[in-house]
């Protein structure tokens, strides 16, 4: 089923022929032309020059299965694994939507917006969030960057040193427990294999200045694991600011971050320790549009936001420490991570202020039995996490003349910050604990069975009760057993067919539990978790060492599904609620074909996903589309390289998506496409490279909706994307 964009602006159906043709033009024409050199390059070579033998894909091994590096071909799960610099190079790793594209089943939506973290989505969990990400699991080389009660703020992740990222798409409790419909982990980039690399970048373009400098290290021994005791060290640490104006009204930020890591084998165990720094001054808050707003001027901001002073301030900081050990088929690991979080947030509703400490603990052990007669591989595993936040919410007299009356809301006008309405502790603590079997059957077909058991605890001490104002004291505890089977058949070495059916479940975050919309005390009893069944089919294969292709389909239900609505009469403020029963049916593809000159990528995912039985009042939604997920999603990208030069061109094209529960307001579609340029030198020992970039996103100045705001109030439910914006980026290496 393709779906057609009906709406007064959009007068050709986005996913027409005519559309389509334009979108697979330069992505089919890269692939043609790229078999067409492998084809040449594999011809009988003549008696005077020596064969080339041309690049291939090889097997791609990831970490979201929690093993140490699995071979993806012996995993009964939907992954995706990817190297952004090295496919599609010259990125200036502004946002995750960049090191994310491609990737299929995943929706990124890019909300123009500093004070907002993208929106991921994977098969739809994560589109209802408001704040970070919700329903992913994320993860920095295992470190989980996810909160206990499943949200995620990403805006401290240090995007310039992730060198590769895997993805596991498709519910995952049984791994992972809480808000786990899918799983991101973000892996750390490599240091130089040299003793010391320095390398300074500047990019600047979309109204922002991009700095980075950054320096890494390792004896050659380094970057094996199994390298013999005290004879191998690598480190990394980079250092990075970001200001400007943005090109939207209200849309300053000015923030800076560093990253570092050292780690070492220290006896056959290798030991390392991770950093983190975030600092953003100020991110201003532009906050959505209407439709008339979006086509009149993508630039501007909600008024609102602007009369309100919208803005956050936020200071972040993380260590954390990884171990493992591996023998053979045998390994251990071990992580701890503490972190701090400050945050000053005032919205139109009210000032946020939250003080938050959090810390989390995890241990994983795996085993091969190979003295049986099919092997079997027994892993088992714990997590624990803490969350414990201080919060305070104020009244925003920002738009109160200091010649106004003193009122009780505001008794001191011309002073932002006004009476205070809320000031709670909120603790929130998740345990976890998971076991799984792995039996490898004869014909090379693997059997796994896994079950979690997790218990997630919610606490809040009201510190402000008075006549007028209720104790939200207040407790739950949620609990679940996640199961899971899968069989993967691994046909040939570099081609395998799977099938599993896992399921998922996922807590109301601590807020959603607080925020009720009629103004009770205490936590919303009445709000249960949502859970998932799914069953999933699927295969990958790499033919002929060049083309890599990817396909999976899946039908998920979903009980008690977790439905987002502002609240009426309160801007910005977001309540939540269980809609009954959604079903999610979906088909995911990706083609990826690489030679000496070309790499191209293109992906594809239909997601048919419905409320089977929701009412909301009288009214019953049963039917409808459940908002924030297009239909269809087509995404590429081709890179062209020759010698020290490469040109990319990469594109993302949606259908329409519902913006309300109702359906009766949709997201127009849009096709958007960017391409860049650049130079890039190999770096010789003792002396200075210079790279430099050139690119245009948005080459058609499009306007497009790039970001939903679901079931939004003021009818404000567009987050427009960027229009035509031309950037360069310099970047200064050497060793």
């Amino acid at each position: 089923m393709i779906d057609f964009v009906s709406n007064g602006f959009c007068q050709e159906p986005l996913f027409s022929g005519r559309r389509v043709s334009r979108f697979a033009t330069m992505m089919v024409a890269a692939c043609i032309v790229s078999a067409r050199v492998v084809s040449a390059q594999s011809a009988p070579p003549d008696s005077v020059q020596p064969p080339v033998k041309p690049p291939v894909l090889a097997p791609v091994s990831v970490t979201v299965s929690r093993d140490a590096g699995r071979s993806a071909f012996e995993l009964p799960f939907a992954t995706f694994a990817i190297t952004p610099d090295s496919a599609r190079p010259g990125l200036r790793k502004l946002s995750v939507s960049e090191l994310l594209l491609g990737v299929p089943g995943v929706v990124v939506q890019e909300r123009s917006n500093p004070s907002q973290d993208p929106r991921i989505a994977i098969r739809g969990f994560g589109a209802r969030s408001a704040f970070g990400v919700r329903g992913v699991k994320v993860l920095r080389d295992g470190i989980p960057l996810s909160l206990p009660d499943g949200q995620t703020p990403i805006d401290w992740l240090d995007l310039e040193t992730v060198g590769s990222i895997d993805v596991l798409r498709g519910t995952a409790a049984a791994l992972y427990g809480n808000a786990a419909g899918g799983v991101v982990n973000f892996r750390s980039a490599l240091p130089a294999s040299a003793p010391f690399a320095l390398s300074s970048r500047i990019s600047g373009g979309a109204g922002y200045t991009r700095t980075n400098v950054s320096a890494s290290g390792s004896s050659l021994s380094s970057l094996n694991p199994y390298a013999s005791p005290f004879n191998s060290l690598g480190w990394l640490a980079s250092a990075s600011g970001t200001h400007g104006n943005g090109t939207r009204d209200w849309s300053r930020l000015d923030a800076s971050s560093a990253f570092a890591r050292i780690f070492a084998n220290v006896r056959g165990t290798r030991v390392e320790v991770q950093g983190s720094l975030y600092d953003a001054a100020r991110a201003e808050n532009t906050g959505a549009l209407t439709i008339s707003e979006l086509f009149a001027d993508a630039t501007l901001a909600d008024s609102l936001n602007i009369r309100k002073n919208s803005r956050k301030s936020v200071q972040h900081s993380q260590i954390a420490l990884l171990a493992s050990r591996t023998e053979g088929d045998n390994d251990v690991s071990f992580s701890a991570f503490t972190s701090s979080r400050t945050l000053d947030n005032p919205l139109a509703f009210a000032i946020v202020d939250v003080d938050r400490r959090a810390s989390g603990i995890s241990l994983r052990g795996s085993r091969r039995q190979q003295n049986m007669p099919w092997p079997l591989r027994v892993t088992i595993g714990g997590d624990y996490q803490e969350q414990n936040d201080h919060r305070i919410n104020l009244e925003n007299c920002a738009d109160i003349s200091p010649s106004a009356n003193a009122t009780a809301r505001c008794p001191s006008p011309g002073i932002e910050r006004g009476a205070l309405r809320l000031d709670q502790r909120e603790m929130i603590n998740s345990s976890g604990f998971f076991g799984r079997l792995e039996l490898e059957a004869p014909k090379h077909v693997f059997a796994s069975v896994a079950v979690r058991s997790d218990r997630v605890s919610f606490r809040v001490r009201d510190a402000f009760v008075s006549a007028t104002n209720a104790d939200d004291s207040g407790s739950r505890v949620l609990q679940s057993t996640s199961p899971m089977f899968g069989l993967v058949w691994r046909a040939r070495p570099l081609f395998s067919l799977y099938a599993n059916i896992a399921s998922a479940f996922e807590t109301p975050t601590v807020t959603e539990l607080t925020n009720q919309a009629d103004g009770s005390a205490g936590l919303n009893a009445s709000l249960a978790p949502q859970r998932t069944l799914t069953v999933e089919v699927g295969g990958q294969s790499i033919i002929s060492g060049f083309l890599q292709l990817d396909v999976a389909a899946f039908r998920s239900r979903v009980r008690d599904e977790l439905v987002p609505f502002d609240v009426p009469n309160m801007p910005g403020r977001r309540a939540f609620k269980n809609a009954g029963r959604t079903s999610r049916d979906g088909v995911e593809t990706s083609i990826r074909l690489k030679n000496s000159i070309f790499d191209t990528g293109f992906s594809y995912s239909y997601s048919h996903f419905r409320y089977d039985q929701y009412v909301n009042g009288t009214v019953s939604f049963a039917g409808n589309a459940i908002p924030g997920v297009p239909l269809n999603q087509m995404q590429g990208w081709t890179t062209a390289t020759a010698g020290k030069l490469y040109a990319s061109v990469d594109a993302l094209m949606t259908s329409r998506s519902s913006a309300t529960d109702a359906a009766n307001i949709f997201a127009p579609g849009f096709a958007v496409w960017n391409i860049r340029a650049g130079f890039r030198p190999e770096i010789a020992a003792g002396r200075l490279s210079l790279e430099a970039t050139a690119g245009v996103d948005n080459v058609f100045d499009r306007v497009f909706a790039r970001s939903v705001v679901v079931n939004a109030t003021r009818a404000r439910f567009y987050e427009p994307g960027l229009r035509r914006q031309l950037w360069l980026g310099l970047r200064v290496a050497g060793r």
